[in-house]
Formats: C-alpha cells, structure tokens, sequence
C-alpha cells in the first residue's frame, strides 16, 4: 500500500451546535480562502436556506483547504442523530476526524454516535474542546467524560492515545495546553499536518471511486462526487459505473472537477485519495463504484443503519387542492420522493396500497419533516400522515426502537417530566446534578413515546429544557402507549371563520385559526379541551334584529393564537388525521372529511 502525502481528508463530527461550521469558516478565514468583509455570513458551510434559517448542518459538505503545501479535503458532516445517514456516508471520504465537544456541554448523545461510526472505520481521531472562552466552560471535567466515552465504545489502545486541541471556533484560536498563548488556528492545522494519515491506495490496481455523494447541473446533468480509492483518472476517460446488481453501465468522463476552498474547480486530473466531482453518467446512485472498463471491480457499498419512522405522504384531497401548490400531480409528488432517495441514503420510499399513497422512513420526525419543508418550498402540495414508529417481528416476537434520551433541566421539573415519561413507558437510566442547579437525566423510552412528547415537553420547562437522543436499538414491544387526552374541534362546513363564532368556540378549547381563514368540511380549526371530537360552525354570524340597545355591542376580543409549525402540526395529529401541506398553508384535517361518512365509519366500527 502507497500513501499519498499531498492529500488530507478530514471529517469534523460533532453534537448539534457545538460549533463545526464556525470553526470551518475560521479556518476559510486564516487560509485565505475567503475575503473577510463586514457583511460576511456566518456558517459558510450552511449553504441551504433551511440550514440558516435553523442554524444547523442538514446535509454534509466538502470543502477544501490548503496548509504547507498540503490539501486538506474537509467534509463538514450534521449534528443531528436524525441526519446520521449523511454522517455515515461522509466517513466513507475521510481517513481522520475531528470530534468537536463543547468545553461546557460536554459529549451529548450525537456525540456518542458519530464517534461510534469514525471508531468503527478505525478513523484517526484528533479531540478538539471547543468554546473554551465560555463563562461556564468545564474543561477539565468534559475532558474526563470524553476519555469515559471512549472507554464505554472499546476503543482501542491505540484509539484511546489521541491527541486534545482546545479551541474558540468563534474567535479562531487553537491552542495544544491551556495555559500557552495562540493567536490563530495553526496548531490545530499542525496537529491535522501531523496526525491524520494521507489516504492509501494501491499502485498497481486500476481506477476505482465510491459515490458517495450527488449533485446536479443544468449543464452537466447528474454529477457524482467521491473519493478515489484507487488508480488516477482524467478528462475524457471512458469508464464504467457498476451499480447495486453489480450491472455495469459505460461511461466518458465529460468534466472532473475538485473541491478549492468552498468552490468547485475544473482540473484535467486527480490523484489517488483525492475527493472528485465526475460528470458523465446519467444512471448512477450513492453507493456505486465508478471503475476503469478493463477490469471493472466494485468496492463494498455504503451501509447504513436501517430507519426507524414511517410517514404516509399522499395527494391533496381537500376542497383547497390545487389554489396554492404548484405541483399535486401522484406523479409529480412519485417523481420527487424517487429523486430524494438518489441523494439521500437515509430515506426510504414505499409503493403504498393506492397508486396516490406512498410510504416514506427515515432516520426520525426531523429528517422527515426537513423533506417536506423543502417540498413545499418547491412548490408541491400534498398531505401527509402521523409518524409512525417502524416494528420488527423476529421468532414471533414484536420489537420496537428504542431511544436512549438526555434532559437537561432545572431541578423543579424533574418530577412532571419523569411523571409524563413513565406514562410513555420510559425508564429512568441515570441522573445527575450539576453545580449550576440543573439535572441531567438519562432515559431508555420507545420511540413511540417520544411522537408528540416534544412540544410538551417544552411546555412544562418553560421553554428551558433541553431534549436530546439516539436509537439505542431494538427491544421487545412495551406495550400500549396512551395517546392525546385530547380532541379534536372539526369544522363541519366551507366558508371563512367569522370571529363571532369563535368566540364561542374558544370556550371549548385552544383555536388553531384567526377571523377571516377559510376553513372546509373535515378541517380541524383547534384543540377539544375533552377527549371526544367537536363538530363546529365557526362561519356562524351574528343574528340582525331591529332591536337597538343604548350601548354598543363590545368589540370581540380573541385570544392570540400561535402560528401552526410543522413539526407541532406532525406531533398533534391522531391515527385518522392528517396535515396538508401547500407553499402557503399547513392545513391539520381528518382523513374522512364528510361528518356523515365518519359517522357511519364510527358506527361501523363499533359494531365490529
């Protein structure tokens, strides 16, 4: 085996806020890959605009760097355990990486997963504390748990001797001690320089690439982006891509394009190691191999850990179909949630039992919802189902995932949160205080217990707590899980709400609409405070009479109503509910929208 010294490919994993693309956009900075201007954005990396808009990695990255004489490839991965699929695809790239740990956090659940995953490809590890420059920083105490950590995933000697960076991404300072001076990142570059291993290959054998990646252009077409395993490649070459079936489709490299700084360059070749962009195959998927076509061999293909929720995604059938959406075609809606699965490995697409329904899984509610938002934001309209958790049947017997979670509270509300977990069959696994007031606290709970929990859960702290998790694994069925104690108020006509109306309506619970919304037959305008299903009028008005009173009628006042997110409208919904999804609205609505039909669904029902 040869390495190849010239090159660095280096992923940096972390928990979710713990700061990776900040310390990426203070590395652009001190090599002089960007300009720095006062009117800069934060977060280079986080191109997408639901990424600004919520200040997390959704999909991971590539970008380059270039230190003495050295390119170094680094792929900015998410920091949400629902978006572990890009995770896994991205450590497929990198020969090193660097875990990012907040110095007063410390390791959070994410944390022990892509850890885990860099671990288990036997990946040099470079420990980087950061935010060391915050007023509750507990450095030395992070330090610890993150050896812990470690230990409880069985690294080995070897993996245990990694070296410790202290770092502040946001002021752009790395330092080897605590106690030296530094004034830039250099010896976190240093430690890359000298640490992380450049990528091997084997001379002899022929060119070989995983795709790990896709992209598209208006001009190329569909672009596959990987790292090369084997052998070198160049502009025109004729190639083959060798899919899932092992059938091998031929190819001429049209164009071949690397990574500078957080742009993409045309090159006339690469070498061994390093991270392409190919352009020149119109057939090709995450996980094939891209080869020379004289003696084509295929690498091992990227595995990933199965999904774990389930969503029904349908065409839009409410009396509002098609005045807000561009695209609600079964087709158009096919073609777009075929096309996710090409890009992202994570999620899954079913047939469903009508040629309008289709079933799609994924990692977890964020990864799920994060498709619809962008959905929607292209134009499509459709409805989708409640989350359901995906089961497993082995010698008879059911099971479930199971999420192992991580609160962090003040210590007021440890009791009502153990209270509604123990409900949901959690199990309190650990629980520690802190010398700021505030308790962490372990839980191993189905992940049926946790759809709809979330919202509540930040209801009862104040908005203050913290909720974090990942898949555990597998466990036998823990039984029925009780679900909203609540109703349902469904409007039972069309028009528009009429404030009148919901004055009185607001006596009988919490309202989801304003004055002025149309409404439709089978649509649910607001929460029953009971459990039973309200049938309502809210474009009722006012009755005119001749008679005149001395005062004016007051003016009716309505209580403020908060704006209906997805993700609450996703955690709301019942078995018979659904949310319709357009660019303009999220609408909540029965599944049977004629109250007499569900009338007679009911009775049925019960019958049986």
């Amino acid at each position: 085996m040869k390495i190849n010294d010239k090159i660095r490919n280096v992923a940096i994993i972390a928990h979710v806020d713990h700061g990776k693309t900040t310390l990426v956009d203070s590395m652009f900075k001190q090599l002089g890959v960007v300009k720095i201007t006062d009117d800069m954005d934060e977060r280079i990396m986080d191109s997408l605009e639901l990424e600004k808009e919520r200040g997390i990695t959704i999909a991971a990255k590539n970008c380059s760097v270039f230190y003495r004489g050295i390119k170094i490839n680094i792929i900015d991965t998410p920091g949400h355990s629902d978006f572990g699929s890009e995770v896994e695809r991205a450590l497929f790239m990198a020969d090193g990486a660097i875990l990012l740990v907040d110095a007063s956090e410390g390791p959070l659940p994410q944390t022990r997963f892509v850890l885990k995953k860099a671990l288990e490809k036997n990946l040099k590890i470079i420990v980087v504390i950061n935010k060391i420059d915050r007023k509750d920083a507990r450095i030395k105490e992070v330090s610890d748990e993150i050896f812990e950590l470690f230990v409880s995933l069985d690294a080995t000697d070897e993996q245990l001797d990694y070296p410790v960076i202290y770092a502040s991404g946001r002021s752009g300072i790395a330092k080897r001690r605590l106690d030296e001076d530094s004034f830039d990142l250099a010896p976190l570059f240093e430690t890359i320089y000298n640490y992380i291993p450049g990528p091997t290959y084997r001379e002899e054998d022929i060119f070989q690439m995983l795709v790990c990646d896709l992209s598209y252009s208006d001009y190329l077409g569909r672009l596959a982006i990987g790292k090369i395993f084997n052998g070198k490649v160049g502009k025109n070459d004729q190639l083959v891509c060798i899919d899932s079936k092992q059938n091998i489709i031929p190819l001429v490299v049209t164009k071949l394009q690397v990574y500078d700084g957080n742009r993409i360059v045309e090159t006339e070749d690469a070498l061994p190691g390093d991270i392409i962009v190919l352009a020149g195959v119109d057939d090709v998927k995450i996980g094939d191999t891209i080869c020379s076509k004289d003696f084509p061999q295929s690498l091992p293909r990227i595995v990933i850990d199965e999904p774990a929720i389930s969503m029904v995604f349908t065409v839009n059938t409410s009396p509002f179909a098609g005045k807000e959406g561009k695209y609600l075609q079964s087709g158009k809606l096919r073609e777009r949630l075929y096309y996710e699965v090409l890009k992202n490995v994570g999620i899954q697409v079913e047939e469903g039992s009508q040629p309008n329904i289709f079933i799609v899984k994924g990692r977890g509610e964020l990864q799920i919802s994060i498709l619809i938002e962008s959905m929607r934001r292209e134009g499509y309209e459709f409805t989708v189902g409640r989350p359901e958790v995906i089961f497993k049947k082995v010698e008879g017997k059911i099971y479930e995932p199971v999420e192992h979670i991580f609160i962090d509270v003040e210590d007021k509300y440890v009791g009502i949160i153990t209270e509604k977990l123990s409900i949901r069959k959690g199990v309190l696994y650990n629980l520690s205080t802190n010398v700021n007031g505030r308790v962490r606290m372990e839980f191993l709970i189905p992940s049926r217990g946790l759809i709809g929990y979330r919202s509540e859960f930040l209801t009862d702290t104040r908005g203050t707590g913290i909720l974090n998790g990942y898949l555990h694994g597998y466990e036998e069925y823990k039984g029925e899980i009780p679900s909203r104690a609540t109703g349902s108020i469904v409007s039972e006509v069309e028009g528009r709400a009429v404030a009148y109306a919901l004055s009185y309506l607001e006596e009988r619970g919490r309202l989801f609409i304003v004055p002025d919304d149309p409404v439709y037959e089978g649509m649910i305008i607001g929460e029953n405070s009971k459990e039973n299903d309200l049938n309502v009028n809210p474009t009722k008005e006012k009755r005119l009479s001749n008679m005149r009173s001395v005062s004016k009628d007051d003016a009716i006042m309505l209580t403020p109503v908060i704006p209906l997110t997805l993700e609450k409208a996703l955690e709301f919904i019942r078995e018979d509910e659904m949310v319709e999804i357009t660019p303009l609205s999220i609408r909540l609505r029965k599944k049977v929208l004629s109250v007499l039909e569900r009338k007679k669904l009911r009775n049925t029902t019960s019958q049986v």
